[in-house]
């Protein structure tokens, strides 16, 4: 296999708190969606959360504790536990979930394998599997409906590396790194998760320069381009741009020397030079505002780096989100970059519903009530069909604006943002 390995964490959700695991009910943080934020911070490449819920009131709240999780741990997530019918997976992966793990010491689980893998995707559903004799005996639907399968029983897993298809996640008590590393090195195995990953998630990248050290494939984020390469300054640092990931909006312009660089490469949290303190400084050690990596790009004469990222909170310290606030001159143009445009739009309708101002249509839509938008929804996805059966395409043009307006007058009423759907749109 070609892929890299994968150091996943786990928690285990019970009553909105984190505990040790299935068989341990001993609570290990108060604060799940905390303890998911650091497992991210601490460069892990996934994350499994087990839903252990009872009731279906503690179901629901897992499932918005899961979502939390999902938008702050900055890394894929796959959700499990719970899962009865097909709406079970649905709300996991409309949730954030990446996949969603279903139990294969359920039978009904088993059985509704198939269903769910036609509907999102084979890539979206893996197996939780005790034992290895279960990959045997469900060889079939594996295969066929499957991506991978996360194996719970440390002790059959050489039996599972002999008879299993599929890349195996194997789920390790607290182990030797020698012993981690041997396992890592098989090419079934496509990562390891449990208890040794989370007693273990400050050394993350440790543990993954000692695999990489070791000929294990890993994610370490090595760059394509050395320090060496860059040309610096005079005085040896090199600017940096950085960019919202998202929308592209330029947040800020800061210095790297090259303990920033590596820095920065091996945590994932934007690292920057201090030209006026003279030291190397985290975004957001002090704020909480990080800056999570998406991508570092070198321009053509490698003399400054293009960063996108992920911001959490204000990029700049006045409380502004971007820095760049400070308005020299400004021409009369129109805004064409569609998430900006629906997103100013959507701020427009979200403000009208906090703030009512007399005579607003907007204002009238909320009045009336849920039904009343989406009967207004439904005529205007009416009027966009007319319209396309006319030649002359400027009034499809209009059909659907009035659509996509009243579209997010629902999606304010309901509590959706264009972030949430650009991110549905981008997992599929």
């Amino acid at each position: 296999m070609n892929t890299y390995k994968r150091i996943i964490p786990c928690i285990y959700l019970l009553n909105q708190k984190a505990v040790k695991g299935f068989g341990d009910r001993s609570i290990v943080s108060e604060n799940p969606v905390e303890l998911a934020r650091f497992y991210g911070e601490n460069n892990a490449d996934e994350l499994i959360v087990f839903d252990l819920s009872v009731t279906d009131a503690e179901h629901e709240n897992a499932i918005l504790m899961i979502k939390q999780m999902a938008q702050e741990s900055q890394i894929p997530l796959t959700g499990a536990g719970n899962i009865k019918r097909m709406e079970d997976v649905k709300k996991l992966l409309y949730a954030g979930c990446r996949k969603a793990l279903l139990n294969y010491s359920k039978e009904e689980d088993i059985a509704l394998t198939r269903e769910v893998s036609l509907k999102f995707g084979k890539e979206r559903i893996a197996a939780c599997i005790a034992n290895a004799s279960e990959i045997e005996s469900n060889a079939a639907t594996l295969t066929e409906y499957v991506e991978e399968i996360v194996l719970l029983n440390e002790k059959t897993i050489k039996q599972a590396i002999e008879i299993s298809a599929l890349p195996l996640v194997v789920t390790l008590p607290e182990v030797s790194l020698d012993k981690l590393i041997e396992l890592l090195s098989y090419d079934r195995i496509a990562g390891i998760t449990g208890q040794a990953v989370n007693e273990n998630a400050r050394e993350i990248n440790d543990i993954k320069d000692l695999c990489a050290g070791n000929g294990v494939r890993i994610r370490t984020f090595e760059p394509a381009v050395k320090w060496e390469e860059l040309k610096k300054n005079s005085d040896g640092h090199i600017p940096v741009v950085v960019q919202d990931f998202r929308t592209s909006e330029v947040l800020m312009v800061a210095y790297m020397n090259e303990e920033a660089y590596l820095t920065t490469l091996k945590t994932g949290r934007m690292t920057y030079f201090s030209r006026s303190r003279n030291e190397l400084w985290v975004k957001g050690a002090t704020s909480g505002h990080y800056q999570y990596v998406k991508e570092m790009t070198a321009d053509c004469d490698k003399d400054t780096i293009l960063a996108r990222v992920s911001q959490i909170g204000a990029a700049c310290h006045t409380g502004s989100y971007s820095c760049f606030f400070n308005e020299i001159m400004k021409k009369d143009y129109e805004e064409t970059n569609p998430l900006k445009v629906f997103e100013s739009v959507f701020q427009v309708i979200k403000d009208r519903k906090v703030h009512p101002k007399e005579g607003s249509y907007t204002n009238y839509l909320f009045d009336k009530g849920i039904d009343k938008i989406l009967k207004k929804l439904g005529e205007e996805a009416t009027e966009i069909v007319i319209a396309a059966k006319n030649p002359n395409p400027e009034e499809i043009k209009y059909e659907i604006s009035d659509f996509l307006y009243h579209m997010m007058v629902l999606m304010v009423e309901k509590g959706v943002s264009w972030e949430e759907i650009t991110q549905e749109l981008a997992r599929r």
